[in-house]
């Protein structure tokens, strides 16, 4: 069976997280994204694992679990992502990580052993004053069945590999523990290429989730990992990912790198961006106000690099590009927000139709799209789907730009011809 996964959002309790974040809400839009399984995120927040308690319960022995009182509609893997803050080589690194537990009594277990190390009530993504290979210490000695990753590896801050608190290799970051690190977060800022360049990380599985502050569609699911599984439970996923099985790990669902808010080296208030190459003549500083510039993710990559930007290691999973459908929409229709309701009134013809997101954006043929949305939408999703969208990137903060070539013939658009990406050195 096709399982499709996001192991990483956050609850309510966290910072910046949209207080409608509870699990009925959670379930409801997963459904409609078209995910099979999503984490409960913020497990070591004591009021929101109470409410997980409450609410939920487990599905069989699968070390998954539903919203009571109904039959399973998506399941919920129990996850939070910590934040260890430690000194190293003489500087503070801020580093974040994904927890997994197979049930909401192991990842109580971890909670008290974390709450020595930082108040767990103050957020639900707590910050822990422990090196990363005490946390690692910690959760896989309350139980091997956990498993543990970094976060969104190359985002500028709170990242294993950031420009600005990070570190060079896993080795660094987590010590003599390494070796129990399965597994590394794309996030939003990477995807799989960038991470193949490097050879170091030829051993750690990529993973990619959305990090969801909140529950809409176009924010819940953005990344995910895709699994063909004979059972569904928490041990057939863990160990998908820890074997790193291109045949049980399909691939990963990314967003475009260039569309994050870091990809390329730039200064938000003067409004400059530029390529790693470009940067570099620069010595990264602005050259309208002389400042430093944000260094971006690609320019971050290039550093540790020592592969070219085509390589790909043989018999790892794969990937795909894809944006959140009400996105595409609203690019299509030239609006400023997906949650127009223009925007949803055509996205809900397309659910109802066709049963979920993820559905419509991977398999649904062009006719049938066409005869729901229209032959611009449908142009749209099929360009997606094949990568043939063209993205201005993001920097300092700001997200990149997606824009879609949507006055094409008709007769061009029937037989299949798109007008290939634009290049991104044009966009400097």
């Amino acid at each position: 069976m096709r399982v499709i996964a996001d192991l990483h959002i956050h609850s309510r309790f966290s910072r910046a997280t949209s207080q409608t974040m509870n699990l009925i809400e959670i379930e409801r839009f997963a459904q409609i994204k078209g995910l099979s399984v999503v984490g409960c995120g913020d497990f070591t927040h004591p009021l929101w694992i109470r409410e997980v308690k409450k609410i939920l319960e487990p599905i069989g022995d699968a070390g998954l679990y539903k919203i009571s009182s109904h039959e399973p509609k998506v399941a919920f893997m129990i996850t939070g992502e910590v934040c260890t803050i430690f000194e190293s080589m003489g500087k503070i690194k801020k580093v974040h990580h994904v927890i997994l537990s197979p049930s909401i009594e192991v990842a109580e277990q971890i909670s008290d052993r974390l709450v020595k190390f930082g108040d767990l009530t103050v957020d639900g993504r707590p910050v822990l004053k422990m090196t990363a290979a005490e946390l690692v210490d910690e959760v896989l000695e309350t139980s091997i069945d956990n498993m543990i990753f970094p976060a969104h590896a190359w985002t500028p801050w709170f990242s294993i590999f950031g420009a600005n608190s990070g570190f060079n290799s896993v080795e660094e970051c987590y010590g003599d523990k390494a070796d129990k690190i399965p597994a590394i977060e794309t996030g939003l800022s990477s995807d799989p290429k960038m991470n193949w360049r490097v050879s170091k990380l030829d051993r750690y599985t990529l993973v990619s989730n959305s990090d969801s502050h909140s529950a809409w569609p176009w924010r819940i699911g953005r990344e995910a990992n895709v699994f063909a599984l004979q059972r569904l439970n928490y041990r057939e996923i863990v160990d998908a990912i820890r074997s790193r099985d291109s045949e049980r790990f399909k691939f990963t669902i990314e967003t475009d790198p260039a569309y994050g808010k870091y990809h390329w080296t730039g200064h938000r208030e003067c409004g400059v961006s530029m390529p790693p190459s470009q940067a570099i003549l620069h010595n990264n500083i602005c050259p309208k106000c002389k400042r430093p510039m944000t260094k971006g993710v690609e320019q971050r990559v290039e550093e540790l690099a020592d592969r070219p930007p085509d390589y790909r290691p043989a018999g790892v999973p794969g990937y795909v590009y894809l944006l959140p459908l009400s996105e595409i929409i609203a690019s299509v229709m030239g609006v400023d927000q997906p949650s127009n309701p223009k925007v949803w009134n055509i996205y809900n013809s397309l659910v109802s139709r066709f049963g979920d997101e993820y559905t419509i954006l991977l398999d649904v043929s062009k006719e049938a799209l066409n005869e729901v949305a229209g032959y611009e939408i449908s142009e749209a999703i099929l360009a997606v789907r094949s990568n043939r969208i063209r993205v201005i990137p993001g920097y300092d903060g700001l997200y990149g730009r997606i824009e879609f070539q949507t006055r094409m013939d008709r007769k061009n658009f029937e037989n299949g011809v798109y007008e290939k990406k634009i290049g991104l050195d044009q966009f400097i």
